[in-house]
């Protein structure tokens, strides 16, 4: 079955689901309600054709992404902050106004921490073990580029394995677990309901686990064509080339979510792999918050007559 083009994220207690500029928040509250707030994102590609072009849309799609995710994780949060007792001051602009450019610091200081810890580390990393593994010996750029390459991979995985073992980043991931069979439920033709989604895969090609280990993987390839024995000259390399990296790995990860190709398959399964770190099996309780966001934007019913239909006339 093709492609539903909804997307998703798991946050505190609950799941958000994209359709379009539609997006809908499913947060089970603490006295055990499930809350489903639905809201319409404008983000900067509507602005402009620009920002829509392939191998262009995906810095600035990746740029959405943090920013409604952060709005998302506050929402989810805000619920607990009422529960813990926090009390407002009687300022509510004022107070929104101030939740606003904490988030925005936030994202800000999040964004450059990921470029440095990801991207400018393992260069430099890379520059001082070829000095300390082979100090006299000619080592080839391919090779330093691969080892950059690998150091690179093995900081995110152990990142993304270490906080995993936080107690509520367990909970996330199990929300995130609910979220990928959701779809998965729906896009394999099955009717929307907890028994199916339970028996769902939890791993999915168009997963956000997925497409940062293609920008790793494609930045490792597009930095072999960029030589410079200079440190600064490739640092700024790796910054300048982020939006080229981003845009290319986008692109892959459309492409990988509507085809089901043995080639596109197998490049996709390093990144269901990783999802295993970054997805749980999730409880009944966790499916019914992931069900309730996907109803609240998709006609999960609509698209699987249409699927139905089109593979009948296919067929004929």
């Amino acid at each position: 079955m093709k492609s539903s083009g909804i997307g998703g994220q798991a946050v505190i207690e609950g799941v958000m689901m994209k359709n379009g500029r539609e997006y809908a928040v499913a947060v089970r509250k603490p006295d055990g309600d499930i809350t489903v707030s639905k809201e319409t994102y404008e983000g900067i590609t509507s602005r402009c054709r620009l920002f829509r072009v392939p191998f262009v849309r995906g810095i600035f799609n990746f740029i959405e992404s943090l920013d409604l995710g952060m709005k998302i994780l506050n929402y989810a949060a805000s619920f607990y902050e009422e529960e813990s007792g926090e009390e407002g001051d009687g300022n509510e602009e004022a107070s929104e106004k101030e939740g606003d450019i904490v988030m925005t610091l936030s994202m800000a200081v999040g964004v450059v921490m990921a470029v440095v810890i990801f991207m400018l580390l393992p260069a430099w990393l890379s520059g001082l073990l070829r000095g300390w593994l082979f100090p006299k010996a000619q080592v080839s750029y391919l090779a330093i580029a691969a080892l950059e390459g690998l150091i690179r991979i093995l900081i995110f995985i152990a990142y993304v394995a270490s906080i995993s073992l936080m107690p509520d980043i367990r909970r996330v991931y199990m929300y995130h677990g609910a979220e990928h069979k959701s779809i998965n439920c729906i896009e394999h033709g099955l009717p929307l309901t907890v028994e199916n989604v339970r028996k769902s895969s939890k791993e999915h090609k168009r997963c956000g686990t997925s497409f940062l280990l293609f920008v790793i993987v494609i930045s490792t390839v597009v930095v072999m064509f960029v030589r410079t024995e200079t440190v600064w000259l490739r640092m700024l390399s790796r910054i300048l080339l982020l939006p080229v990296v981003t845009g290319l790995s986008y692109e892959f990860l459309r492409l990988a979510g509507r085809s089901d190709s043995f080639v596109i398959n197998l490049l996709s399964r390093p990144g269901l792999w990783l999802q295993g770190l970054t997805t749980r099996e999730p409880d009944d309780d966790m499916i019914e918050v992931a069900i309730a966001s996907v109803e609240a934007v998709f006609d999960w019913r609509a698209y699987q007559q249409t699927g139905e239909r089109n593979e009948t006339e296919s067929g004929k």
